[in-house]
Parts: C-alpha cells; structure tokens; sequence
C-alpha cells in the first residue's frame, strides 16, 4: 500500500495505491475491476453553499465531495502518474495553481495517519 499526498495552501488530500496481493476496500457502488494497481481517492469541488467549508491559501471556501471511484491499473509508474494527475486536478478545481502542488508519496509504515 503506498499513500500518495499532495499538499497546497495549507490543506492535503490524501489517496491509497493499493498493489499486487492487497485488497482495496469494497463498498456499494465499487466497480469489480481485477486490475493489480487500484488507486482511491476522494474528488470534491467548489460550491457556492452547502457543502463543508475549507481554508486553502487563508481563504475560506466551500468544498463538496463526491464518492471515491476506484481506478485500475496494469502498471506501477502508471498509476503514481495517474494518482499525481488526480490530485492535482482536485486542487485545480479550487483554484490552486498546479505549481503550487507538491505531492510525496508516503509507504503506509511511515504514514502516521495510518
């Protein structure tokens, strides 16, 4: 399992490559995908009202989630690429420039969130 952050104005966002022989966690409305990479991660954006409020770059604004959808990959570098890519579009939508992300990736031992 290797957890792949991307920080930016004073918030993270947080997803989970799960590899060969681990099992992602299964919930309704998953796709059955047998792939050996699959990475899940949340995806939110923007809303005028409702929705939870977050402080980015000392601003307030207001986020909504939607569901984490699981995706498949064949290949290793391709879904570090693939979850780089995700969590940089999710800032995006905030506004945060995708300069302003940085993004480590962190073996589950060495997460202290885990």
């Amino acid at each position: 399992m290797l957890r792949i952050r991307g920080s930016a104005g004073g918030t993270a966002l947080t997803g989970t490559l799960y590899a060969p022989g681990e099992e992602p966690p299964t919930f309704r409305g998953a796709p059955d995908d047998d792939a050996p990479y699959v990475w899940i991660c949340d995806s939110f954006y923007e809303v005028e009202s409702g929705g939870q409020i977050q402080r980015i770059g000392g601003e307030e604004i207001r986020v909504a989630f939607e569901s984490p959808m699981p995706r498949g990959f064949a290949d290793r570098d391709r879904a570090i690429e693939a979850a780089r890519e995700h969590i940089r579009t999710q800032f995006a939508r905030l506004g945060v420039p995708e300069s302003d992300v940085e993004i480590e990736l962190l073996d589950a031992v060495d997460d202290p969130l885990l």
